[in-house]
C-alpha cells in the first residue's frame, strides 16, 4: 500500500519535512489540529491539555498494546488559524530531546488541502534514531485516519 505522507530527511541534517495531500478541506483540516475531540480521534491519544492559542501548551497520553503510558507535551509558540501552528514536541522518558515543529496548511482546492511540518531536532543523531523507529508506518497511519475520520464530517 502507498504511504501518501511523504517524509523527506535529508543525510546529515537534524531536520525533517513531512507533506500530506488530503481531499479535505483546509478549514477542517486545521481543525483536526486544534480540536482535542478530533484530535483523540486520529492521533489515538488522550488529550490531557490543549490550549490552541499563542503561548498555550498541551499534553497527550497514549497507551501502547502492553499498557505503557507514553507522554508527550509542548509549548505552541504560534498559532495562525488555517495557516500555521508552530510548537516544541517532546517525548518523556526518552532519550529523545525537545523538538521544534512548524506545521503549515495550504489550500488546494476549495475541497483538498495540503500540510507541510517542518521538525527540527536536537542533533542529527536524535533525528536519525527516530527515523529507525516505525515513524514513518505510525505517521502514515494517523494521516490516513485524520482522512477518513473527518471525511465523514464534511
Amino acid at each position: 500500500m502507498e504511504q501518501k505522507t511523504k517524509i523527506d530527511a535529508e543525510e546529515g541534517r537534524q531536520e525533517l519535512v513531512i507533506t500530506r495531500k488530503f481531499d479535505l478541506p483546509l478549514e477542517l483540516v486545521f481543525k483536526a489540529f486544534a480540536d482535542p475531540e478530533i484530535i483523540e480521534q486520529w492521533m489515538g491519544t488522550k488529550v490531557i491539555k490543549l490550549e490552541s492559542k499563542k503561548h498555550g501548551s498541551y499534553q497527550f497520553e497514549t497507551t501502547d498494546p502492553k499498557g505503557n503510558v507514553h507522554r508527550f507535551s509542548g509549548v505552541i509558540h504560534a498559532f495562525i488559524p488555517n495557516q500555521k501552528i508552530t510548537r516544541t514536541f517532546e517525548m518523556e522518558n526518552t532519550p529523545f530531546g525537545v523538538q521544534l515543529e512548524v506545521t503549515e496548511f495550504e489550500k488546494l482546492s476549495e475541497d483538498t488541502s495540503k500540510i507541510t511540518t517542518h521538525s527540527i531536532y536536537e542533533s542529527v543523531a536524535q533525528r536519525d534514531q527516530m527515523l529507525r523507529l516505525p515513524f514513518t508506518q505510525g505517521i502514515n497511519w494517523a494521516h490516513n485516519r485524520l482522512q477518513e475520520i473527518l471525511s465523514k464530517l464534511k
